[in-house]
């Protein structure tokens, strides 16, 4: 299953969760890529991925200069592989915009890869053509939330845009949920935001919640996942509660399409 983590603003907990979210995964013996679809290269960084050793990219990849299984690299993570970002990404909106289906090179060329159980990609924080690329590319969207003031403000945008992707791209689009972050149950505000949150989105948001923690923080700087720097701090113990809620909605949706 190919899953899009997107949301288009940032320092919502987009790459932390597509991190740590895919070491859970890989942990329960799923064999899992991710994506690094942001030019910053913050997933990348967290897998351990030096810059230096990042080409090719995804970028080179996108416009046709590397093909997708010369672009793959192994992490420490058994089963977990990560097609990383460079700097050189930040340049490919503007390249593709006169290339043939530019709205599917991702999908063309994830489609030459292995299958993996799980495809996570780490979209960037804007809703140009990389993150249409994702939606194009995946089966459903995963949204990080942060349960802070404006947390609902731009979500309504983001979800049109998904619809627009399904209606004219991307017919097996879904939206699969929507995962609150940096939650902080200490704040009555934060508990409020949540609140509203599911009054809105119902069942589509997910019951674990990831908690502001700061071993989430300093796990990147490490080049470590949270789960592997830390496993017994409660950051990762939401991702490993999430990566077991998501398989239950994954496999209650096959279930019903039986």
């Amino acid at each position: 299953m190919i899953i899009a983590i997107a949301n288009q603003k940032g320092g919502v907990g987009k790459t932390t969760t597509a991190v740590n979210l895919a070491t859970a995964l890989a942990a329960i013996g799923k064999s899992v890529l991710v994506v690094d679809s942001d030019p910053q290269g913050n997933a990348s960084t967290g897998l351990g991925l030096d810059r230096k050793s990042r080409e090719p990219s995804l970028y080179q990849m996108l416009i046709g200069d590397a093909e997708a299984k010369d672009v793959v690299r192994a992490t420490a993570i058994p089963g977990l592989s990560i097609i990383p970002a460079s700097a050189s990404l930040s340049g490919a909106e503007v390249e593709l915009v006169d290339t043939d289906r530019r709205t599917h090179r991702l999908a063309d060329a994830l489609a030459t890869l292995p299958v993996h159980d799980f495809t996570l990609i780490d979209c960037p924080p804007s809703l140009g053509l990389l993150t249409v690329n994702a939606l194009v590319a995946a089966d459903a969207v995963l949204v990080p939330l942060q349960s802070e003031f404006f947390a609902l403000e731009g979500l309504s945008q983001l979800l049109g845009t998904i619809e627009r992707v399904k209606s004219a791209l991307n017919r097996r689009l879904e939206l699969l949920g929507i995962v609150l972050t940096m939650v902080d149950r200490r704040n009555r505000l934060s508990d409020q935001v949540c609140e509203d949150v599911r009054a809105v989105m119902g069942a589509k948001v997910f019951n674990s919640q990831v908690p502001r923690n700061v071993r989430l923080s300093e796990a990147p700087s490490h080049g470590l996942p949270a789960l592997i720097y830390d496993s017994r701090c409660a950051g990762s113990e939401a991702y490993v509660a999430l990566a077991r809620e998501l398989l239950g909605r994954i496999n209650a949706r096959l279930a019903v399409a039986v």
